[in-house]
């Protein structure tokens, strides 16, 4: 069972992914293919899903909640961490690894489509690695920072959580930028 404050930080996390991606709600966005809104939503909804798997696994513990939080005060905290995702991705994205792991990326694209144009698998890769990386830094840095034991990662069980998590992530990653592109 999850704690209050644990329940509090899914709730904000909710929101936080949409700031992460648009920097508003997703039921701001407005799209010129709804069924890509829902697909989104779904995705994003599995992967809270498993989210909180991962937290009940690492024992999550964040400090007490001591005043009260109304949706005005979620929202705020929501852009907050959202914001600091993207800050720390726009730094991991700039590491050697980060451009090492884009490089190969690059690669596996070129490979299965000897016509695609470099720049734009390169810029498409890079961003899609930044998505990755603020939606870790969010969900999965945080919760570990906050959490008592997560051993439990290390384990069978452990390891398909996070197989899934990281699914899922990719998906919700690529609806976002399916959304993005829709909007351009």
């Amino acid at each position: 069972m999850l704690s209050k404050e644990s329940k509090m930080r899914v709730l904000e996390n909710f929101y936080t992914l949409d700031y992460t991606f648009f920097g508003k709600p997703i039921s701001e966005m407005d799209t010129c293919c709804p069924v890509l809104k829902e697909e989104y939503i779904s995705v994003k909804g599995a992967l809270l899903s498993v989210y909180i798997e991962m937290l009940k696994m690492i024992n999550h513990s964040p400090k007490p909640i001591t005043e009260k939080v109304d949706k005005k005060g979620l929202m705020s905290l929501a852009r907050e961490t959202a914001r600091f995702g993207r800050r720390t991705a726009q730094k991991l994205i700039r590491t050697e690894q980060a451009k090492q792991d884009v490089k190969a990326e690059v690669k596996e694209a070129l490979q299965e489509n000897k016509k695609a144009k470099i720049s734009e698998i390169t810029t498409s890769k890079i961003r899609e690695k930044a998505f990755r990386l603020a939606v870790d830094n969010v969900l999965v840095a945080r919760a570990i920072t906050e959490s008592s034991d997560f051993s439990a990662l290390n384990d069978i069980e452990g390891q398909i959580v996070e197989s899934a998590y990281k699914v899922l992530r990719d998906g919700l990653c690529e609806a976002a930028i399916l959304l993005l592109d829709g909007n351009d």
